[in-house]
C-alpha cells in the first residue's frame, strides 16, 4: 500500500533525514522516499496506516502535514 504525504517546513536535506526517520518508525511501513523539491514524502507499508500516525509522527519532528493521498 502506497501513500503520498504533503509536508510544510522541509528547507534541507536535514529535515528530509528527520522526516524519513519519522515515517520510518511507523508500524508496517517498509519503504519511504523524502523529496525537498516537491515538499513530499511516499511511504510503502504492509498495510494501512493511519493518517493520523502518520501526522503525529510528522508533527513530532517539527513539520506539518498539508495533506495525504
Amino acid at each position: 500500500m502506497k501513500k503520498k504525504i504533503s509536508i510544510e517546513g522541509m528547507s534541507c536535506q536535514h529535515c528530509v533525514h528527520h522526516v524519513k526517520e519519522a515515517l520510518g518508525e511507523l508500524e508496517g511501513v517498509k519503504a519511504v522516499r523524502v523529496s525537498l523539491d516537491t515538499k513530499s514524502a511516499e511511504i510503502e507499508s504492509d498495510g494501512e496506516v493511519e493518517d493520523a500516525k502518520i501526522r503525529a509522527a510528522i508533527d513530532e519532528a517539527g513539520y506539518e502535514v498539508t495533506g495525504i493521498q
